[in-house]
């Protein structure tokens, strides 16, 4: 969304401030969601009173200092409960779930409405008026919230799956690794990676960008892990898939519950569940989980370990079976100083110490894997030994993939 503010305006005006704290919302039944401007924060705008008009003109019930909106661009009046929205002739148009309206149009909670390339949430009776700011990133813009509301309804997600690798036995003066497919016997995983051919969301980080601004960060992140697992479900046999998770997540009893979903459709399907480092903050629902998992036969990963505070409390108190090193600590360093190299034998021999397998992400040329086995890494993935690819009944871990980042969604909490 690219607002520009007017000269002497602020994105947001005072007297918008004022009109929304004046209308409590014990006294409106809905509500708009989304950020008032660039950069804003997402907030809850009741609709009230009605008629509710929407524009760029100062006096209007929301003002939105954007020069893509018309003056009085779209009104907003309420019928027997229900809301109707009519476009007051705009120039850029008033659309509803993507489709440009040409008449008044009932509206219906969670419906997507955009005046022009502002995009909103309607949403009934919410109860609290802000969430955190979301950063503006240019590439996630009307069209990729709009196309949001495809990727779940249609369950549009494309999944990858990227071989885990063990490195063991490798050794890097081989130079038929790094232009031969990887032997079959030496995969035994595949992280799941989501991906999708929607216009603006064609990666994980994009997707959790929309997903942000609607607050569904949570469903799109379970709907990647089932449509990940959904080949063993149809009777694929596959190696253990290592399947992500947000970090909104951890936060909501409601994760215990989809792994329950998860066993349930793939009982023998060979699982380990990847958790961000970073989002390992509370030992009790982390002893509650891993619990969990051992019940449900699931592994636990830590993943992107060493990219921020390394969290060696936890490691100890609530131990997983692996630790994903974060690509930072592998990258280059088969040519890094020998202190470097030293501080992550280290790390690699607490973990094994621990009884955890130790997992070097990103490897991308032969000598970083000869580095990384001499470490004492027990397995590997990155580019080097298979790029992402989809199923299509078989593996082929070297096929590229034209958009398939070594990030991921869960590396950014």
């Amino acid at each position: 969304m690219c607002w520009a503010t007017p000269p002497g305006k602020t994105v947001v005006t005072t007297a918008l401030h004022s009109k929304i704290r004046s209308c409590p919302p014990d006294n409106a039944d809905w509500f708009l969601s989304g950020s008032l401007g660039p950069g804003g924060a997402i907030t809850d705008v009741p609709v009230h009173p009605t008629p509710f008009v929407v524009g760029r003109k100062p006096n209007c019930s929301l003002c939105l200092p954007a020069p893509t909106v018309s003056g009085e661009h779209a009104r907003i009046s309420l019928y027997d409960d229900r809301l109707l929205i009519t476009d007051l002739n705009s120039t850029n148009g008033t659309y509803v779930n993507g489709h440009r309206i040409e008449r008044p149009t009932a509206l219906n909670d969670k419906d997507l409405i955009q005046l022009a390339d502002a995009p909103f949430r309607v949403r009934a009776q919410v109860t609290q008026t802000e969430t955190p700011t979301q950063p503006e990133n240019p590439y996630n813009n009307a069209l990729a919230l709009v196309e949001f509301d495809r990727l779940m309804s249609e369950r549009l997600v494309v999944p990858h799956y990227q071989p885990i690798v063990d490195i063991t036995g490798h050794s890097a003066r081989d130079q038929s690794l790094a232009v031969k497919p990887q032997r079959s016997r030496d995969i035994v995983g595949f992280e799941v990676l989501g991906r999708s051919d929607l216009i603006g969301l064609e990666t994980p980080d994009s997707m959790f960008q929309a997903a942000a601004r609607l607050d569904l960060e949570v469903p799109l992140s379970r709907m990647l892990r089932w449509e990940g697992i959904r080949p063993a479900v149809d009777g694929a046999s596959l190696p253990c898939l290592f399947v992500n998770t947000h970090p909104a997540e951890l936060d909501q009893r409601g994760l215990i519950d989809s792994l329950h979903d998860l066993r349930r459709f793939a009982p023998g399907q060979p699982m380990t569940l990847e958790i961000h480092e970073a989002a390992i903050t509370d030992l009790t629902a982390m002893n509650r989980l891993a619990a969990a998992l051992r019940e449900l036969e699931i592994g636990l990963a830590y993943d992107d370990f060493g990219a921020g505070q390394a969290r060696l409390v936890e490691l100890a108190e609530v131990r997983p079976d692996y630790v994903k090193f974060d690509m930072s600590l592998i990258r280059d360093i088969d040519t890094a100083h020998t202190k470097r190299q030293q501080m992550l034998n280290r790390l690699v021999t607490m973990v094994q110490e621990l009884g955890i397998t130790p997992l070097a992400e990103g490897i991308e040329r032969p000598g970083e894997l000869e580095t990384c086995r001499q470490l004492g890494f027990a397995l590997g993935q990155g580019f080097l030994l298979g790029k992402p690819t989809t199923f299509d009944g078989r593996f082929s871990p070297t096929d590229a993939t034209p958009h398939a980042p070594q990030s991921d969604y869960h590396k950014k909490p």
